[in-house]
């Protein structure tokens, strides 16, 4: 069930065209379809307000497609990262012009229609080009989540002029996501520039002292920067939902 048909159902019962037994009925329904090779919460929206989303990796192609088909039964909209061009290709063949390849973020979304913007900005910041990936993964989350999202990319540490110049932009922001690899210094400058909620994104890329990412990641939990949080190695994903959940506690004035 999703949130648009639970209110739906709610008003009918208010209204007196449904039974109070209707009603229980319908939210007793076991919240999991059952695929064989996966369990698909479809009650995920309800409780997140937004649909489950299918992590690509390790799966088929043909899994990917048959999850992605039993959310969209009930829902508008999907989202899957980490997936390969095997997975898009898929993935085109049975929804066509309804899905988008995000290559650069290794995300697909297919959505019948689109949610509408909320206000407010998230700002997604990446210190260096090969940092991107990651950063467009938290974006293409954030977008399809209903925000409104500006990229500042290619700005890290050692140019930190480059940052400076930004400083408005990360400023109108209502949460910050911050992307970094090497040393991952970068969020714990902009957290000491802004007064917004940062998340810091430390990525593997680095030389070899980085221990993919762990360098950065160790860095950045022990930033002094006040309102800092840290997702885990490149979990554009996750710093991207958490952005969203900020920002519509922003939009909606809580």
């Amino acid at each position: 069930m999703t949130i648009t048909e639970a209110i739906q159902l709610l008003e009918k019962f208010r209204a007196g065209g449904v039974s109070r037994d209707r009603v229980l009925l319908a939210f007793q329904a076991a919240p999991v379809a059952d695929l064989g090779f996966a369990q698909v919460d479809t009650h995920r929206a309800l409780r997140k307000g937004f649909p489950e989303v299918i992590f690509g990796a390790g799966k088929t192609p043909e899994q990917v497609v048959k999850i992605a088909v039993k959310i969209l039964a009930s829902e508008s909209r999907v989202l899957i990262t980490r997936i390969t061009d095997a997975h898009a290709r898929a993935l085109h063949k049975e929804f066509k012009r309804s899905v988008v390849h995000h290559e650069a973020a290794r995300c697909a979304t297919v959505e019948k229609s689109p949610l509408p913007k909320r206000p407010g900005t998230i700002g997604i910041i990446c210190a260096g080009t090969s940092d991107v990936p990651v950063a467009e993964e938290a974006a293409v989350t954030a977008e399809i989540m209903g925000n409104q999202v500006e990229r500042i990319y290619d700005v890290g540490v050692a140019g930190l002029h480059r940052l400076l110049a930004k400083s408005e932009n990360l400023r109108r922001a209502n949460v910050l996501v911050v992307v970094a690899g090497m040393e991952g210094a970068l969020p714990s400058v902009v957290a000491g520039l802004v007064s917004k909620p940062v998340i810091a994104v430390p990525t593997s890329i680095g030389y070899g002292a980085s221990f993919g990412g762990i360098a950065a990641l160790l860095g950045m939990l022990n930033s002094c920067a006040s309102g800092l949080t840290v997702v885990n190695i490149d979990n554009g994903f996750g710093a991207g939902f958490a952005a969203s959940q900020i920002n519509a506690l922003c939009s909606d004035g809580r």
